[in-house]
């Protein structure tokens, strides 16, 4: 299976931004923070209600074969989200992934067809341990900038690193177990850079690396114009992808479409959770990998799937296990 995943005018907060001319976000941290503070420093998201954009690209770094989409996103707290993605020449032939308060999807396109994966956030919930990917789309809210941080759930940090970043675990809790989460935060303007999400068996499951990050004075928030996504599911090759944005329309949607959020009617549908329900239909694939069997072509679990990693000057987190004690110095090596 190949994967592949007029405008609005609007006054506001809709703008194009040359990145490399926006000035740094301000400084929020003269001493080293407390976890309140950076509590409070996060989660000036909040003031983000809608966020848009008709402005972005989608780059599947984990299959150099597919080209370079162009891609629409909108999203509404808390769980509707949209991202259609295509090759600007073929427009509607590519990626179609959606989330709302009930169910998600992503649509791919299979030889001449469309054929639609979907799930409800409550069953997918109950059997992450089994699912095909690791994650809903809900999680790509947090990779691009809306992530919240609450004190109550961090196990661990936070820390200064040796490369300067602050390293906070915290516990998300699931009907499959207790997953972790470890942010990386900027020291100085309160943001968050990284992000890695680990199973209740300590595998990685998902992580992600912001850049280019603006501050949009009017909702007092920073938000990044690009984003690496990087996906590990249970079995399968990873899935990592770059999801550039050159221009945001905060707090109002550019689209007047009343069924943006609602799951297309596409006839060839694929109900998630029976792929999950286990090994027995080989000829199943999601995003070119073989339900049920792994291959040792695959790059192993937990490694990079970007064939040109981008490396900064950024760390992983150490290991963690839930009898460790809390608060010790997090050390890590050199992130990809």
């Amino acid at each position: 299976m190949i994967i592949a995943f007029g405008m609005l005018l609007c006054a506001g907060c809709a703008r194009t931004v040359t990145v490399s001319n926006t000035p740094p976000p301000p400084v929020v941290f003269q001493e080293t923070p407390d976890i309140q503070a950076l509590a409070t420093a996060i989660n000036r998201s909040d003031a983000i209600r809608e966020l848009s954009t008709n402005s972005a690209t989608v780059d599947v770094l984990s299959m150099s074969a597919v080209p370079k989409l162009s891609a629409n996103m909108h999203l509404q707290r808390e769980r509707n989200f949209r991202l259609k993605a295509s090759v600007p020449i073929i427009m509607g032939s590519g990626i179609d992934l959606g989330s709302n308060s009930q169910e998600f999807w992503f649509e791919v396109p299979e030889g001449m067809t469309q054929t639609l994966y979907h799930a409800t956030h409550e069953q997918y919930s109950r059997n992450l341990d089994r699912a095909i990917l690791p994650v809903d789309p809900s999680w790509m809210m947090e990779a691009i900038g809306l992530a919240r941080l609450d004190p109550n759930t961090v196990i661990s940090g936070p820390v200064t690193r040796t490369d300067g970043l602050i390293e906070v675990r915290t516990a998300v809790p699931s009907a499959v177990g207790t997953y972790q989460r470890v942010c990386f935060i900027e020291p100085a303007a309160g943001y968050i850079t990284h992000l890695f999400l680990y199973s209740p068996n300590q595998r990685l499951v998902a992580k992600s690396f912001a850049s280019e990050h603006e501050y949009f004075a009017e909702v007092d928030t920073v938000l990044p114009h690009q984003v690496k996504i990087e996906l590990f599911p249970a079995t399968g090759p990873p899935l990592a992808l770059q999801l550039s944005v050159a221009t945001y329309s905060i707090n109002q949607l550019l689209s007047g479409d009343p069924q943006l959020f609602a799951m297309p009617a596409t006839a060839n549908r694929v109900d998630l959770m029976q792929l999950a329900s286990g090994p027995s239909n080989p000829g199943n694939t999601v995003f070119g990998a073989t339900v049920g069997t792994t291959s040792p072509n695959y790059p192993v679990a937990g490694t990079s799937a970007w064939s040109a990693p981008t490396t900064t000057a950024a760390g992983t987190p150490s290991a963690y296990s839930a009898s460790a004690p809390t608060g010790p110095p997090l050390r890590g090596i050199r992130y990809e």
